[in-house]
């Protein structure tokens, strides 16, 4: 039975439910050292996908690869803890303010080094810009197929990978050979819990940065047990043209950022009675609420 080496492109985002007045930057880029960071949610039902396709063919590895700051190694981690097999840390200053382009090549250079990919596994998009053009995006610079809005893996036998996508008015099963980039949908199965044992195994793994900031010396665990080691990846480790990372290489500008604030509009109770009823609906009518 073949095996599958599965790359789960993943980021850490901000948790849009705890956006403040702090949120942005005066460049337009988001102010993260300010907002609670999570692992981005339909990254998670990718990952559970690639978790899958692990359970049911022995030897297959999947590895989480994520763009950002030191603490998106967090998610790395969380991976671990779910299943994953590895990790890879792509950091840099270089990377900051990167928009879809910018981070979409990062990432393509990256996978360029990792090697005998068979598919990359993304979520739809990211909370923190909902554009779901990276997946695409990174698929188009690889020079690898791609299919968007899986919801589920039906099949995959050698070379060949059935796939089925929840569309906006429908389903539709794909039948698609190998290697290949697939986007998921929200709606796919959500990642299974951390599991305790993998808890307990990798709650040290860390970045060569992070054991730096340690009080006590592990060195002597990491030189043991090579599998808590999650490895950092710089510019000067993939090779790419220096242009088109960051700010310089990102086309899209934020021109104006503006606050909203949704006021509560007047509220009107009816009673249950069919003659309010009547009147509520040919009020709706009247306004073109409805009708």
């Amino acid at each position: 039975m073949k095996a599958y080496n599965i790359i789960v492109l993943a980021k850490q985002v901000p948790d849009t439910r705890n956006v403040g007045k702090d949120a942005m930057k005066a460049d337009g880029t988001v102010n993260r050292a300010v907002l609670p960071a999570i692992f981005n949610p339909e990254d998670l039902n990718a990952l559970e996908q690639a978790l899958r396709i692990k359970d049911k063919f022995p030897g297959t590895t999947v590895k989480i690869l994520t763009m950002g700051p030191g603490r998106a190694a967090d998610i790395i981690r969380e991976g671990l803890y779910r299943g994953a097999d590895g990790g890879i840390l792509l950091t840099d200053r270089a990377f900051a303010g990167s928009d879809t382009l910018a981070t979409s090549y990062a990432l393509g250079q990256a996978l360029k080094k990792i090697e005998n990919v068979d598919l990359v596994i993304a979520g739809r998009q990211a909370i923190d810009g909902d554009t779901a053009q990276v997946g695409p995006q990174v698929a188009e610079k690889l020079n690898m197929l791609q299919v968007t809005y899986v919801e589920e893996v039906k099949e995959l036998k050698n070379n060949t990978i059935v796939l089925k996508r929840r569309l906006e008015r429908g389903v539709e099963t794909v039948k698609c050979p190998l290697p290949l980039v697939i986007t998921v949908n929200g709606s796919a199965p959500e990642c299974r819990a951390r599991n305790a044992k993998l808890l307990m195994t990798y709650k040290r793994a860390k970045t060569v940065t992070e054991l730096q900031k340690e009080n006590e010396d592990y060195t002597h665990l990491y030189n043991d047990r090579p599998e808590l080691n999650i490895p950092e990846w710089t510019v000067n480790d993939i090779e790419t043209d220096k242009s088109q990372l960051g700010l310089t290489g990102s086309p899209t500008k934020v021109k104006s950022i503006e606050n909203v604030v949704l006021q509560a509009k007047d509220s009107k109770i009816i009673s249950d009675n069919d003659a309010d009823i009547e009147n509520m609906m040919l009020e709706l009518i009247e306004s073109h609420t409805i009708g």
